[in-house]
């Protein structure tokens, strides 16, 4: 599993492509420790969303713990697609091998109403928040805590937390640094807390290996494709083994082929080409019948 920042759905994606079993972010993305720690509670506990956990904005129905993409005019309807979500995550979450957190930003948005922080303001009225700056303490016990039931729930998952290397300019830079110190420092604590806790620097990897704008998107905030490729390539080599990367490598080969554009689709070689990957691929799935590879089977076949 894996939730977080949005640049937890650039690993995310990548693991998906090369046939992990992946579950990214079930609240939509999150940024802050806060919302990351409240919405794993929520998976643990299995917890059902009710309709006065719903609000009304801007025509459509909310959740304060969710991201927009589960907003709709429907309440029954969001209601429900939250709550599936919900399901699937307690199920998953206790049968994972591994939790990635990747953690954005220290901020934390709270209703002046009730002093409860919010995952997503959803474009509402600035002054219905509170801006909070989490000190290092409140970050530690939120995931200190956290981990310890993860551990209940789960006793075999280990947690790999990263740093996301958006920088969050709206904040300043200034505001920007604090934040990402105190997350970083936060996250080590704990890291040198458990032996089944682990960084992996995809923060410093951009921010201080990279060290150069022509590495990020005309924003000046967010990494670019070859930035963001670098990183994965970093990952791979960390985190996984000289077998699975060499998998990696024949799966990516085959996922290329079924994107890949032909200038003459009805061309003898063109032909040729499909019916080689297609016995690649039937190959690879006998050899592994643990992976899925409905899609790429049924691509080449019909092709």
């Amino acid at each position: 599993m894996l939730i977080g920042s949005c640049f937890t759905e650039h690993i995310g994606n990548y693991l998906e492509e090369v046939k992990f079993r992946v579950m990214q972010n079930p609240n939509g993305i999150l940024f802050d420790p806060i919302s990351v720690c409240n919405s794993l509670a929520s998976y643990i506990d299995n917890k059902q969303y009710q309709e006065e956990d719903l609000f009304y904005l801007n025509e459509a129905w909310h959740s304060w713990q969710h991201h927009s993409r589960f907003s709709g005019m429907d309440k029954q309807g969001v209601l429900d697609t939250i709550n599936q979500s919900q399901k699937a995550a307690h199920a998953f979450l206790k049968q994972a091998d591994w939790l990635m957190i990747t953690l954005g930003s220290s901020f934390v948005y709270k209703l002046v109403e009730n002093n409860q922080p919010v995952a997503n303001c959803h474009k509402a009225p600035a002054q219905t928040f509170v801006k909070h700056l989490s000190s290092i303490e409140e970050t530690v016990i939120a995931l200190d805590t956290l981990v310890y039931r993860l551990f209940q729930s789960n006793p075999d998952i280990k947690v790999l937390f990263t740093i996301s290397p958006v920088r969050h300019l709206r904040d300043g830079v200034v505001d920007n640094n604090r934040s990402k110190a105190r997350l970083i420092e936060a996250v080590h604590h704990l890291v040198d807390k458990f032996d089944r806790l682990h960084y992996f620097p995809a923060y410093e990897i951009v921010i201080d290996v990279l060290r150069d704008y022509r590495f990020f998107d005309i924003d000046l905030a967010h990494p670019n494709y070859a930035a963001t490729q670098f990183v994965l390539e970093k990952f791979a080599e960390s985190c996984c083994n000289e077998e699975t990367r060499r998998l990696m490598e024949e799966i990516k080969k085959l996922v290329i082929a079924r994107n890949h554009k032909p200038f003459n689709p009805n061309s003898n070689q063109h032909k040729q080409f499909i019916k080689a990957q297609l016995e690649k691929t039937v190959a690879l799935q006998r050899q592994l019948p643990f992976l899925d590879f409905e899609k790429e089977i049924s691509y080449f076949s019909r092709k």
